[in-house]
C-alpha cells in the first residue's frame, strides 16, 4: 500500500509519535470521487463503508496502539480528556497522558496543532480555524494540559495558506479585538476585503502564552490538490487527519 500520511517534522520527546494524513490514491484509500481516495471523515457525505476501511487501513499501516478518538469538531474550545472515560461529545482538542490514547483532528484548510511536553509525559492536538483560533482554542488546550507553556513543544500541520485565504473585515475584527498587533495576519486585497495567515495567527497565541518552540506550518492545503483536500477549493470534498500519541 502507497503510504498516505507523513511524520511531522518537530523534535519529538522520546516516545512521542505524530503524523498528518494525505489524500492518498487508489492503492491507498478506498473512497471514490468527490472524496477519493484516503478520506477519514464520516460526516461529510462519503460511503461509511470507505470511511471505516481508510481508519482501519491507518491504523493497521501506521501501527496506532488503539483507534483514534474521532471528535465532533464545531469550531469551539472544549478540550477532550482521552484518560478520563467521558471523553465523547462535540470538541475541537484533545489531550492525553496515558501511553496508546491517540489525539486526533480532522482539517481540510482549518490548521490542525499538536503539542507535546519536553518529558513526553502528555500530548495533545487542536482544530484551529479562524473561528477557534480567535474563540481560544489554543489556549483551552495549553490551559488543560496543565504544565508550564515553555516545557511544551508544538508543531502545525497542513493547512490554507494565506495567499489563498480570503476573509472578511469581522474576522480581522475578531483578532485585533483580543491582539491589537495581529493586524500583522492581513493582507487588503483588491475586493476591500483580507488575506489572513493562519499559521501567523496561530504562532502569535501560542508565544503570547509562552510557547517558543514552534515547528511546521507552510504547507497549503488549497494549492496541493494531489496531496491534501481543500474544503474551500473543492466543496464536497473529504478530511485529512493529523493524529499524536504516547507509544506504550
Amino acid at each position: 500500500m502507497t503510504r498516505p500520511w507523513f511524520e511531522a517534522d518537530w523534535p519529538a520527546p522520546r516516545g512521542v509519535r505524530a503524523l498528518s494524513t494525505l489524500r492518498g490514491d487508489a492503492r491507498s484509500g478506498a473512497s471514490k470521487a468527490p472524496y477519493g481516495c484516503f478520506n477519514l471523515g464520516d460526516h461529510v457525505g462519503d460511503d461509511p463503508a470507505a470511511v471505516a476501511e481508510n481508519r482501519r487501513r491507518l491504523k493497521v499501516a501506521a501501527g496506532l496502539p488503539s483507534e483514534p478518538v474521532w471528535l465532533s469538531q464545531v469550531h469551539g474550545i472544549e478540550v477532550a480528556d482521552l484518560d478520563s472515560p467521558v471523553t465523547r461529545g462535540f470538541a475541537d482538542a484533545a489531550i492525553a497522558r496515558g501511553p496508546g490514547n491517540v489525539c486526533a483532528i480532522l482539517t481540510a484548510d482549518c490548521l490542525p496543532i499538536v503539542f507535546a511536553t519536553d518529558s513526553g509525559d502528555a500530548v495533545a492536538a487542536a482544530h484551529a480555524g479562524w473561528r477557534g483560533l480567535a474563540a481560544g482554542v489554543i489556549e483551552a488546550t495549553v490551559r488543560a494540559m496543565d504544565v508550564p507553556p515553555g516545557s511544551l513543544v508544538a508543531w502545525l500541520g497542513p493547512a490554507i495558506g494565506p495567499k489563498q485565504f480570503e476573509v472578511g473585515s469581522e474576522v480581522r475584527e475578531a483578532f485585533l479585538g483580543g491582539d491589537a498587533q495581529a493586524g500583522e495576519a492581513f493582507e487588503p486585497n483588491a475586493r476591500g476585503r483580507f488575506m489572513a495567515d493562519l499559521n501567523v495567527l496561530a504562532r502569535r497565541r501560542l508565544q503570547g502564552l509562552g510557547v517558543n518552540r514552534i515547528y511546521g506550518g507552510g504547507e497549503c492545503t488549497f494549492t496541493q490538490e494531489e496531496r491534501y483536500y481543500s474544503h474551500r477549493r473543492d466543496g464536497v470534498t473529504g478530511r485529512q487527519a493529523t493524529l499524536i500519541w504516547r507509544e506504550a
